[in-house]
């Protein structure tokens, strides 16, 4: 997800301000001991040089690092905040959780700019709202009503104020809050802030679910979908304390691309319940023998070729033009055969087409059937790899394809997952 938000986003701001660094904010990263925001950063071919930095342990992660990227005076930070939290079958989390991921480029103040800020506060205060312990699965939440009336109410109507004082704005006229509580609590504690009748967004919590650190990013984003220039957002981030936002919104929101709004039209149902929890990992479902393959990693191989597999980088011949993948000291065209001539070309961005296919339902696959094929690239060149996203008979030959960063496989017996470049229907 993350490396999805982060490609559409992209790392290129209107003024062409490089990017300085990458923040990543998670409270579920895949690992504990592992940078991932370099794997982000890897996956989407940034340069080494670029900063990268990892924020999680709280919910507040995404709209602290918004702060840091906004503290920032030169360059542009890419900041990315992904969560997808594990629930206990049949709890109240499972209702109310959703998996997302938002992406948002950070920088100085640049014509286009969707919004600036105009103040910022960051309150600490070590309240128990819910937990999770290391090495446990599944959060511990404590009961609604306490968390309100002893925290909410109390905090974040006097940081706010104090934001508010800070910019010389009045509550009045503060057109869009963003509050990542239940709709009811949110109406409360915006009555508490003075800004009763400023919009607050519903449809993140009613069609993605509660994010958690991706939350009131992808709030924030909603906001901004709506926003008219010169008007006033303030965006709340809750964990363990709070941090208060007063962006003003710019002329760049009139022509601002709508990603939410498509994003939550392209939602697609999962209809069996015991498929999704198979696929969470809370159901121990007998794959068969062909699920029993040895999935060890290679590490040295892996690390020798991971601008391939993690940028999905081929190679172009400098001589003749073809396009290959991967990329190899000898041109693939019979007719150049031209040796050490090839420079490294990103097909991530590429699109392709079908040009044959297989739905396999006789080897292992965590959502039958296994689809794979030989996809074409756009600009040349030959692959044959998986498919990902495709419901059986919905694909044919000749057909576009894009291409999206995905779960290759997991060694569970030594506890690794590798990920890895899919195909999908455009």
């Amino acid at each position: 997800m993350a490396v999805e938000a982060a490609r559409r986003c992209g790392t290129k701001s209107r003024d062409n301000a490089p990017l300085q660094a990458l923040f990543f904010c998670s409270t579920t990263a895949p690992f504990v001991d592992r940078d991932v925001a370099v794997m982000l950063a890897s996956a989407i071919d940034l340069p080494g040089s670029v900063e990268t930095l990892n924020l999680g342990a709280s919910l507040r992660a995404g709209t602290s690092g918004l702060i840091n990227a906004l503290l920032r005076t030169t360059g542009n930070t890419l900041l990315v905040a992904s969560d997808a939290r594990m629930t206990k079958a049949g709890s109240p989390q499972e209702m109310t959780y959703g998996d997302a991921a938002v992406a948002m480029l950070v920088g100085p103040a640049a014509t286009g700019s969707l919004a600036t800020v105009v103040a910022a506060r960051r309150v600490g205060t070590d309240f128990v709202d819910h937990y999770r312990m290391s090495g446990a699965d599944f959060d511990y939440a404590l009961e609604e009503r306490w968390i309100r009336d002893e925290f909410l109410l109390k905090i974040i109507p006097k940081t706010v104020a104090q934001v508010l004082s800070d910019a010389k704005v009045t509550a009045e006229s503060v057109r869009h809050i963003v509050i990542p509580t239940s709709p009811a609590t949110a109406k409360r504690l915006a009555q508490a802030c003075g800004v009763p009748t400023a919009r607050r967004d519903e449809r993140v919590l009613t069609q993605c679910g509660d994010a958690g650190v991706a939350l009131p990013l992808l709030m924030l984003a909603d906001a901004l979908e709506a926003a008219e220039p010169e008007e006033f957002i303030l965006a709340v981030g809750i964990g363990q304390g709070v941090d208060v936002i007063l962006l003003r919104a710019e002329t760049g929101v009139r022509t601002a691309s709508k990603d939410l709004t498509r994003a939550l039209a392209a939602s697609h149902e999962e209809p069996s319940y015991v498929r999704y929890l198979a696929h969470r990992g809370l159901l121990d479902v007998d794959f068969g023998m062909r699920a029993e393959r040895d999935q060890r990693t290679a590490h040295s191989v892996a690390f020798r070729k991971r601008s391939v597999l993690n940028a999905f980088t081929g190679g172009r011949c400098g001589s003749c033009g073809t396009v290959q993948f991967p990329q190899s000291r000898v041109c693939v065209n019979p007719e150049c055969r031209q040796t050490d001539t090839q420079s490294p070309h990103r097909l991530a961005d590429s699109q392709g087409r079908i040009k044959s296919f297989t739905e396999d339902w006789q080897a292992y696959a965590a959502r039958p059937p296994y689809v794979y094929g030989n996809v074409e690239f756009a600009e040349g060149g030959n692959l044959l790899m998986e498919f990902t996203d495709i419901e059986p008979g919905s694909i044919k030959v000749n057909d576009a394809v894009r291409f999206v960063y995905r779960i290759k496989d997991e060694d569970r017996a030594r506890g690794f997952r590798r990920y890895f470049w899919k195909a999908t229907a455009t």
